[in-house]
């Protein structure tokens, strides 16, 4: 099995309520991805509730394999979520590892 945990940082200059919208909106767009991507196991969307971190979104996915990850990347309704949230990102970082 496969872990994907990808977080993602919101420009500083967006408002909070235009920000807590884009986040919504992600979470909602990537949570459905459930009930499309068959390769995924297990799929969760959080928001940082620690001010001390810089971090806003953490997308915590898991895959039998790391084929699975890049199935899930490549397809066409991730790509339409992820696109989406891209504009309003000045960060992004991602780990796949081993469970």
């Amino acid at each position: 099995m496969v872990k994907h945990i990808v977080l993602f940082k919101i420009k500083d200059d967006i408002q909070a309520d235009d920000k807590q919208v884009i986040m919504t909106t992600f979470r909602d767009d990537i949570l459905a991805l459930r009930n499309i991507i068959s390769c995924i196991k297990d799929i969760n969307v959080g928001f940082n509730i620690n001010p001390d971190e810089q971090w806003d979104i953490c997308l915590d996915s898991t895959f039998e394999t790391l084929d699975d990850v890049r199935y899930y990347s490549k397809h066409p309704q991730h790509v339409m979520a992820a696109g989406k949230l891209k504009p309003h990102l000045c960060g992004r970082s991602c780990v796949d590892f081993e469970i």
